[in-house]
């Protein structure tokens, strides 16, 4: 399954840094500065008291170890480390309370800011995307960076602050052990810096392998009447095993990879405790230091160490939220290919007087769809469209609707140009009514107020009778209150359908499309769903895709279309009397229902 364009390079490295930076936007930017800069302040503070208690306690080994100590001064110094202790407890409590809610709000931002920049993206872009794949990145990749937000982030922080923090107090107390206990530090950068070479692009590769996984399952339980009725479920059992294969492997290489910095962090911060006590020992020999400075350091290399292994610990968290925030940017940067002109107009219904003129159209660049394609269809009046299978009738609906823009030519509706005209105020005039009858998980009433905010029960009441929907509503368990199940799964196609038209008399439009609308249905139902559509057409310009030509012979007009190109125009009496390419097209559908029907020479039917 491909990933299409949205796939980020496995190779890419150097934007490691970009992404973390972008993730962390979400929870220190805008509104969430003011309670992030408290968290840090506390966490400061918070970390000071820790890295007291060491100290503390290195002055009361001098005064155990010192000629002149006092019990009140040793009692003194281990007051001060319980009360530096308490307050790292408290302001530390505090500090994880205020990250842990500015990480739930980070992964909602993120969340509502992919799923909002999603609506506003053209059709092109879910064209080329398996609903699979983006599902993945709407909840796999997600759930990295909810991860990153909920453990790494706060703990990174913490770790960050406090290695600084020790570092400097470290150098003040005493450089010579400071620079003992760092002589690690580098082994340990290095160390990382190999990890995260082979690390970052394993997990990336796992989320993308994660996505191809959930793509395949979406598919195949999308098609599982297919896979049942062809017997196929042991190719999807061993297809499935073979995607997650892949995602085992990918991720075992990832997760091993980014698990040895633990083990090994853990050895060298003991080499850097032994490295103290051995130079300390050396240094109180020679009278440069004391023992408690010494103890004060192991202490401080104690506390070095915590942040450090969480910092090891975290890697792979941070490498799996990088590849899923890599990701989901990629979403988040795709720009509309479909956009608005600086100064669009308002679309101003006059009519609804459509006029193509030399429309080229390719989906693909070099790849004519549509070819110089010129035509007009007058108010009011019903545009029948017919042609072989891949012809290209739903071509010429997506680029009316401007779900696509076109090559060249024009498109003029009521004499404003398509590409002159904000899409919304366009596509508020345009009903459109497909073959796959698509309805929500909700209400049957919801599903009929879907198509206009703020249209009334009484109005879609109304419309529902209109489309012959009504009777069969009343009848279900709930009435126009029965749920849904997904896709309308719990009616049958016609009664899908019946309720589409509905919902498209809700919206009342002043144009109509209707692509395949009363295909797989039963001619009872067919009669019940024309005269719903005939009321729903009644005085709109509309255009109707069929593949059964009965359903078209009283249009105005039949624009029969063949390899992109219009090759007639007329009514249906006009056409049969020319005697030709639709001629054929309806002896073709009808032979040996006619008398006198003939063969009829297939080559000439193109697919563009």
């Amino acid at each position: 399954m491909s990933n299409g364009s949205l796939t980020p390079p496995t190779q890419k490295k150097d934007d490691t840094l970009l992404i973390i930076n972008r993730l962390l936007d979400f929870m220190t930017r805008g509104e969430a500065r003011p309670k992030f800069l408290t968290a840090m302040a506390l966490r400061v503070i918070g970390l000071l008291g820790v890295i007291a208690v060491p100290y503390c306690t290195g002055q009361a080994i001098n005064v155990i170890s010192e000629p002149g100590g006092t019990l009140n001064e040793l009692w003194r110094w281990v007051l001060y480390a319980f009360i530096a202790g308490g307050l790292y407890i408290g302001l530390s409590l505090v500090a994880e309370r205020l990250f842990s809610g500015l990480a739930t709000r980070a992964l909602y931002k993120l969340q509502r800011r992919l799923f909002e920049h999603m609506q506003t993206l053209s059709l092109n872009f879910f064209d080329r995307q398996p609903v699979g794949e983006l599902m993945s990145r709407v909840t796999n990749d997600t759930e990295t960076v909810a991860l990153f937000y909920e453990s790494a982030v706060a703990q990174m922080i913490r770790a960050i602050i406090q290695i600084l923090l020790i570092i400097v107090v470290m150098f003040i107390i005493s450089w010579h052990l400071t620079l003992a206990a760092l002589t690690i530090v580098p082994v340990m950068l290095f160390l990382t810096a190999v990890i995260q070479r082979v690390a970052t692009p394993a997990f990336a590769k796992m989320q993308e392998e994660l996505g191809e996984l959930s793509g395949f399952q979406e598919e195949t339980i999308s098609g599982n009447k297919v896979i049942i009725s062809n017997r196929r479920h042991d190719w999807a059992i061993e297809a499935n095993e073979q995607y997650a294969a892949n995602v085992f492997d990918v991720g075992s290489k990832a997760f091993f990879t980014s698990l040895l910095q633990f083990p090994l962090t853990q050895t060298l911060v003991m080499l850097q405790i032994v490295i103290v006590l051995v130079v300390g020992g050396v240094l109180v020999l020679e009278g440069i230091t004391t023992l408690g400075v010494v103890i004060s350091f192991v202490g401080y290399a104690a506390l070095l160490s915590s942040p450090l292994s969480e910092i090891a610990n975290l890697t792979s968290t941070t490498f799996s939220a990088v590849a899923g925030g890599r990701r989901v940017f990629a979403i988040i940067d795709e720009e509309p290919q479909i956009q608005d002109a600086p100064d669009a107009a308002e679309f101003e219904f006059k009519g609804g007087h459509v006029e193509f003129r030399d429309v080229d159209f390719s989906y693909v660049p070099h790849r004519k769809i549509l070819k110089h394609n010129t035509f007009v269809a007058k108010p009011g009046e019903m545009i029948g469209i017919c042609g072989p299978t891949g012809a290209g009738k739903s071509t010429i609906i997506n680029i009316l609707t401007r779900y696509y823009d076109i090559d060249s030519g024009a498109i003029l509706i009521d004499g404003q140009n398509l590409q002159s005209l904000t899409q919304g105020s366009l596509r508020q005039q345009i009903g459109v009514v497909l073959q796959e009858a698509f309805l929500f998980s909700d209400t049957v009433m919801n599903n009929l107020k879907y198509a206009r905010e703020g249209a009334t029960d009484a109005e879609c009441i109304e419309a529902a009778k209109q489309a012959n929907a009504h009777e069969f509503i009343m009848n279900l368990p709930q009435g126009y209150d029965t749920m849904m199940t997904e896709r309308g799964s719990n009616l049958s196609q016609g009664q899908r359908q019946m309720i589409t038209i509905a919902r498209a008399m809700v919206a009342n439009p002043k144009m109509l499309i209707l692509d395949e609308a009363t295909s797989n249905v039963d001619t009872r139902t067919e009669k019940l769903i024309q005269e719903g559509l005939q009321r729903l057409m009644a005085d709109k310009t509309s255009f109707v895709i069929a593949h059964r030509l009965s359903t078209i012979q009283h249009a105005h007009k039949i624009m029969a279309i063949n390899g992109g190109e219009i090759e007639e125009f007329a009514s249906h009496d006009e056409l049969m009397a020319k005697k030709g390419f639709y001629y054929n097209l309806y002896m073709s559908q009808f032979k040996g229902k006619l008398p006198g029907s003939a063969d009829v020479d297939m080559s000439q039917f193109v697919s563009t």
